[in-house]
């Protein structure tokens, strides 16, 4: 889930606020708000509706959202409520609306992540495809010169090697849906030799020779990595190590969901990084917002899930010119830090 940013945003948050602003030259997606049963949770909506993101479709008890609209001073006139008893039953709603085309993406209000999910991947009536479902971190990370993206820290405790290949592909879309037209993918780990002990070592180097082989594709991998050789070009020019990753990666990929949550809640309270994500690899993109984000975290996230969505095709819309997404290209080269 992304995380609540205490520290100095990342560059005054530039980056996103100038992806929110490219990101509204789209349509707006229908989005599914499940169990937004508090303030926070509607003015999110309202806001990222307001800045011509979405089209929101309220999910949940009907008589609690309108009081917690209420409550918080704001009108839910025009506003689409589909009413469910309570969050268990939201959550059902939600997904059965997306899998049947009703919604382009969902979006957690105040319900916990566990129980959207177990919906989402329900084997009869979820919203599963051949990819497993991971869960991506977009990172503004001040001081540095481009937008990271970090995973898996919020889905997949243990990932098997299959489970990483399927993490890696997730990632990747949403680096070409971001305009990232070949990213550069850092599988981590301690070292950056391959190492029998360390099996992180291990599902790295083969990673990599997945990619060359083709199973993994419309990217350029390397690892075993450690952090600082993905990060530093000096670090890595330091350690001898020859590589068109080391030291400018655009995608940081954790052996596990301890060292990726770890990572980006460092990146956070102490880079002051600012943070969005997406959990991909379901039908629609949905985002996993905490319950302690504030409103510009939701509304970043919620950009990332329109963008993407139009980047995969949204039911009904023409298709956007492919010209969007160069533009996108040149908007991540206009804003590094």
């Amino acid at each position: 889930m992304p995380l609540r940013v205490h520290a100095e945003p990342a560059v005054n948050g530039r980056f996103f606020e100038a992806l929110i602003e490219r990101a509204a030259l789209l349509p707006p997606v229908k989005m599914g708000i499940v169990h937004p049963c508090d303030g926070f949770a509607v003015e999110a909506a309202l806001a990222a509706r307001d800045r011509g993101l979405i089209i929101p479709i309220l999910i949940g008890p009907h008589a609690k959202i309108e009081a917690a609209a209420r409550d918080a001073g704001l009108s839910l006139a025009g506003v689409e409520i589909v009413d469910a008893p309570h969050s268990h039953a939201a959550a059902e709603k939600g997904v059965a609306l997306a899998r049947h085309c009703k919604l382009d993406a969902l979006k957690k209000g105040s319900l916990h992540t566990d129980e959207l999910m177990a919906a989402v991947v329900n084997k009869d009536h979820g919203l599963r495809t051949d990819r497993r479902m991971s869960h991506v971190f977009v990172l503004d990370v001040k001081g540095h010169d481009k937008p990271l993206l970090v995973t898996d820290a919020a889905i997949n405790i243990a990932p098997t090697l299959d489970d990483k290949r399927d993490i890696v592909r997730n990632a990747i879309d949403l680096a070409h849906a971001l305009g990232i037209a070949r990213p550069k993918v850092a599988i981590l780990s301690a070292v950056e030799n391959v190492e029998a002990k360390i099996p992180s070592t291990i599902d790295a180097a083969a990673l990599c020779k997945m990619a060359d082989r083709g199973q993994i594709t419309g990217a350029v991998l390397d690892g075993p990595l450690a952090f600082d050789n993905a990060i530093s070009p000096q670090a890595a020019a330091a350690k001898g190590i020859v590589s068109p990753v080391a030291g400018d990666a655009d995608i940081l990929v954790a052996p596990n969901l301890d060292a990726g949550n770890i990572l980006a809640k460092q990146l956070v309270f102490l880079a002051g990084a600012e943070t969005a994500g997406l959990a991909l690899g379901a039908r629609v993109p949905i985002v996993l917002t905490s319950r302690a984000d504030d409103v510009r975290a939701r509304v970043a996230s919620t950009a990332l899930a329109q963008i993407f969505a139009h980047w995969r095709g949204v039911p009904g819309d023409p298709p956007v010119e492919s010209g969007f997404f160069k533009k996108l290209t040149e908007f991540f080269e206009e804003n590094k830090a």
